[in-house]
């Protein structure tokens, strides 16, 4: 066989196997979902990322509410790609729920309010009408970044009923202005408390017997927004002395993607091995 034959079948071969590849690659990637729900703040949009083989299982699957940092645009759900590669990743399959949670017009809005009913309700109301979920606090976590972590934490002991594993990722535990340097006054001692992690732990400690939750919640050593750190192991001091079984991790790094995206595929296997796996 001539070298240019030669060549040439080698291109041919090289081409099959790459198109090969490519159709494999593609059976293997994950389904994304954009959907539009009718909530407490009015029209909502949130991002869904299903499994690998979500289409011809028939199995139900457990679910990850994430819930991204403020202040934020409308759109700044569709930015987590890199949480998409990351649960691709975990041991467990579950379905991953990336809502909108700030608007034009209101761009910090701290998952209070409206905003908390729409998150904490609305949204997984949606999700488990639409797709094969666990629909029980067994099936659900909520993890949040910054100012998401923040919200995750204070959605899920406010309902404590929906979710069964918490987690903060470089998060803080009492409202902020947008800067995250300084507390938000809600009105009222009693709304100040109710949106206080701290307080929310005091007041839920015993119902943590009967609705057991996970509770993590990580943070970098270099973390330079405000005072983070230190309310992280101020909530690590006072779960511990309470008795409270949680997880508390410290990590090289700040503020920034490059810590979350590094450890997220450990961090979503944490929260999901204390879910129900998939089943039929």
């Amino acid at each position: 066989m001539s070298f240019h034959r030669r060549f040439t079948v080698l291109l041919l071969v090289g081409a099959v196997a790459a198109a090969i590849a490519a159709v494999s690659i593609a059976h293997r990637s994950s389904r994304k979902d954009d959907r539009v729900v009718w909530t407490h703040v009015g029209s909502l949009g949130y991002e869904v990322y299903l499994p690998n083989g979500y289409d011809t299982s028939g199995l139900r699957y457990p679910v990850v509410y994430f819930l991204h940092g403020l202040p934020a645009g409308s759109k700044s759900f569709e930015l987590f790609g890199w949480l998409d590669r990351a649960i691709d990743h975990t041991a467990k399959p579950a379905i991953l729920v990336v809502p909108q949670a700030a608007t034009g017009s209101n761009t910090d809005p701290e998952y209070l309010g409206r905003w908390e009913t729409a998150i904490a309700g609305d949204v997984p109301r949606a999700v488990d009408a639409h797709y094969r979920t666990i629909a029980a606090r067994s099936g659900r976590a909520i993890i949040g970044v910054s100012a998401g972590g923040y919200g995750a934490m204070h959605l899920a002991l406010a309902h404590l009923s929906e979710f069964g594993a918490v987690e903060s990722w470089s998060g803080y535990f009492h409202p902020t202005d947008p800067t995250g340097a300084y507390p938000l006054d809600l009105g009222s001692p009693a709304k100040n408390a109710a949106a206080n992690v701290h307080r929310q732990f005091m007041k839920i400690e015993a119902r943590l017997d009967t609705l057991p939750l996970y509770i993590a919640f990580y943070i970098g050593r270099q973390d330079p927004t405000g005072s983070f750190v230190a309310e992280n192991e101020q909530l690590n001091q006072e779960l511990s002395a309470a008795g409270v079984a949680h997880v508390f991790r410290l990590y090289q790094g700040g503020h920034q993607q490059s810590l979350w995206s590094a450890e997220a595929t450990e961090w979503l296997n944490l929260a999901l091995n204390h879910l129900d796996p998939a089943s039929p």
